[in-house]
């Protein structure tokens, strides 16, 4: 009897630690597929549209900083730097922004295009913070390449501001040196409007009046000299003529 007892009781004990294990088994396996479903659900899923909406917003405001700091005066290694970690956080950006619920195949180019870029710009980056002259010149080589593919995918796909280069923001004019109503090179008036300027009257001389000759207004007649001829009178020297 005893036996027996015993051997119910050694069976009893391992069927009650075969069901822990596979309650503890079981436990891991509703763990993984909830955690599975987290990560499903944290995916987003957007239109082609509002996803180039977003992108190109991403794209823009990244090519106007990395033409800042190109048009800078910061030394060579920190323009690398600066310009690294601008692509680097790009490219987190627009993997953050989910996936299209049309055209997946060129948007998973788009982003193996943007993920290689980052690749490239960190390796460019690591160089630049170690001074390794022969790595950075290695990086900027397959960096112009890589930007290139880049730009092309987000073409393909139908991105505008992600498809172009960067360049730097226009800068505005200044106005402080000018005042108002000076004028600029050229001769064109900064502000203000252009003030007429009246003609000048044109000079006319008084008309010449031509001497009265006389007549029955009473002036004074020129009487014209007489000449010496066969008159009884002396001439004007007064003598007496032969005889």
């Amino acid at each position: 009897m005893r036996p027996t007892r015993h051997l119910i009781l050694g069976l009893s004990l391992l069927a009650l630690l075969a069901l822990a294990v596979a309650g503890c088994g079981g436990g891991g396996d509703e763990t993984t597929d909830a955690t599975a479903a987290e990560t499903t659900e944290a995916t987003p899923s957007l239109s082609k549209e509002e996803l180039i909406k977003q992108g190109d917003g991403i794209c823009a405001e990244t090519n106007a900083a990395i033409g800042s700091v190109g048009s800078s005066a910061a030394d060579p290694s920190s323009q690398v730097t600066q310009v690294a970690n601008l692509y680097v956080g790009m490219v987190a950006s627009l993997e953050g922004l989910g996936e299209p619920t049309e055209g997946a195949a060129e948007y998973a180019k788009f982003i193996q295009a943007a993920e290689e870029l980052a690749k490239i710009e960190g390796e460019a980056k690591l160089a630049a913070e170690r001074n390794d002259t022969i790595a950075l010149g290695e990086a900027a080589t397959e960096a112009a390449p890589a930007l290139e593919e880049f730009e092309t995918q987000a073409g393909v796909f139908g991105f505008e501001e992600c498809s172009k280069e960067p360049t730097a923001p226009p800068v505005a004019p200044s106005t402080s040196g000018t005042s108002e109503g000076e004028l600029e090179e050229g001769g064109i008036e900064a502000e203000g409007e252009i003030e007429e300027v009246a003609p000048e009257e044109e000079f006319v001389p008084e008309e010449e009046v031509a001497p009265e000759t006389g007549g029955a207004g009473g002036g004074i007649e020129e009487v014209a000299p007489e000449t010496g001829g066969g008159g009884e009178e002396s001439s004007s020297g007064g003598g007496v003529g032969p005889g």
